[in-house]
């Protein structure tokens, strides 16, 4: 992901401009599919099979698609529609929505609170501006290319810590039936950071734990794989807070990166020393 001027907004492929008045409508949408889940969210939804489990995951998607489609088609007509919310890689050049109806889904289902509905406009594979929702808190996590990261117009920034073994850290799983090698990584890289960071927090889902480093509230956060949904938001608004993105090896990071890491300035360097061990 690369650095973008500071402006008041970003020229797209249909000639347009995505600011401030885009980002208030595409806000505006994810929070009526965020009230549209909240009214689902209670008790425990019990599945005994795969198929089960699929079936209430695809209905809550299902829910609040049918609000944020045609709200955002109707916001950017020439935009397409990424399909698959767990998919990763490029996108072709253009304008894209990524949207995760319901980040968190799983959660969602079984009655824990972690959960939200995003969207993010992506032009030529760079997010351009995000809206992140969470239903349950009623906060709006917002970010546009040169013009800051917010959480309810209030601005964000990560935190100044330059001392790894005093940060929080934190991973997550990018999607259930990891293949062989990811699983490996993943495991050697939270061995690492135990040894050298002070707490390390392992939850799903990725977007959540790139809130709270935009917000200062902890000090990195890293992942193997990943979908475009899962770290596209929290991508631009970590960086539109003052964070460094990069991946696990310290290069720049592309949707086609096979690792991500996010970190206020002062802890990127020993991150990256520490999961590139």
């Amino acid at each position: 992901m690369t650095e973008s001027p500071r402006t008041t907004g970003v020229a797209t492929s249909a000639g347009a401009t995505a600011g401030p008045d885009l980002l208030a409508e595409t806000s505006a949408a994810v929070r009526a599919a965020g009230a549209a889940l909240r009214e689902r969210f209670g008790d425990v939804v019990r599945h005994r099979t795969r198929e089960e489990l699929m079936r209430a995951l695809a209905a809550n998607d299902g829910v609040a698609l049918d609000i944020l489609r045609p709200r955002l088609a109707r916001l950017r007509p020439h935009a397409r529609w990424v399909e698959e919310e767990l998919e990763g890689g490029a996108l072709p050049p253009g304008e894209w929505w990524v949207v995760d109806p319901a980040e968190g889904n799983v959660n969602h289902l079984h009655a824990l609170p972690e959960w939200a509905v995003t969207a993010t406009l992506v032009r030529d594979n760079q997010p351009v501006l995000t809206a992140v929702h969470q239903p349950l808190t009623g906060e709006t996590y917002t970010a546009l290319t040169g013009a800051g990261a917010h959480v309810d117009g209030r601005p964000l920034h990560v935190s100044p810590t330059t001392d790894l073994g005093l940060s929080l850290v934190a991973t997550s799983q990018a999607r259930p039936d990891e293949d062989e090698d990811v699983v490996r990584r993943v495991g050697s890289s939270i061995t690492a950071m135990l040894h050298d960071a002070l707490v390390v927090r392992t939850s799903v889902p990725a977007t959540l734990h790139l809130l709270n480093v935009a917000a200062g509230r902890i000090d990195a956060f890293w992942q193997f794989a990943g979908a475009r949904a899962d770290l596209l938001p929290g991508a631009l608004l970590v960086a539109e807070a003052g964070g460094r993105i990069s991946d696990t090896e310290g290069r720049s990071w592309t949707p086609q990166s096979e690792s991500f890491l996010a970190a206020a300035p002062g802890v990127h360097p020993p991150a990256v020393a520490a999961l590139s061990r």
